[in-house]
């Protein structure tokens, strides 16, 4: 059906399928339906047209997703007229992607707190691992720890015995 459009992508996405060209997703189908992707510049068209936006209901809303219309059925017997359409839903896609790009981001409330309290807690844990004799647990600072830090490989009760059986 996209043929005359050109080369595009097909990839599962949520509980249909995302049709993409050149990275840029500009179509879903969802339920045997065909919605294209649609902004300011677009939207009237598809209002002409009598289609509506993308919609789905969960336990508390019918949530409605103003960025994807739903294709007119009449194109689906024209091809030349589909291209056209097509080519206005990526449009509108790489504009929506071109705004995301541009769009700064802004840090959310309590994520900087929380930087800071990650940093604080790393540098209070590595002073403690330095106060300890490099050991992670204080109690483990006073313990005499052999040759860099290792541990005894045996019990001195093992060995002695060792030393009997030679």
């Amino acid at each position: 059906m996209f043929e005359p459009f050109g080369p595009v992508t097909i990839r599962r996405m949520f509980s249909g399928f995302g049709i993409s060209a050149d990275g840029v997703t500009f179509a879903l189908v969802l339920r045997d339906t065909i919605y294209l992707r649609a902004d300011e510049a677009t939207i009237a068209r598809f209002e002409s047209e009598g289609s509506q936006p993308f919609s789905y209901t969960t336990r508390q809303r019918t949530v409605t997703v103003a960025s994807y219309w739903r294709l007119p059925d009449r194109l689906l017997d024209e091809p030349d007229e589909m291209v056209e359409w097509s080519r206005a839903a990526l449009a509108a896609a790489e504009r929506a992607a071109l705004a995301k790009a541009r769009k700064p981001r802004k840090a959310k409330a309590g994520k900087a707190t929380s930087a800071v309290r990650a940093k604080t807690a790393k540098g209070t844990a590595k002073a403690e691992y330095q106060t300890a004799g490099g050991s992670r647990r204080a109690k483990n600072a006073a313990e005499p720890k052999g040759k860099a830090g290792a541990k005894p490989r045996h019990s001195p009760a093992t060995a002695s015995r060792r030393s009997r059986a030679k």
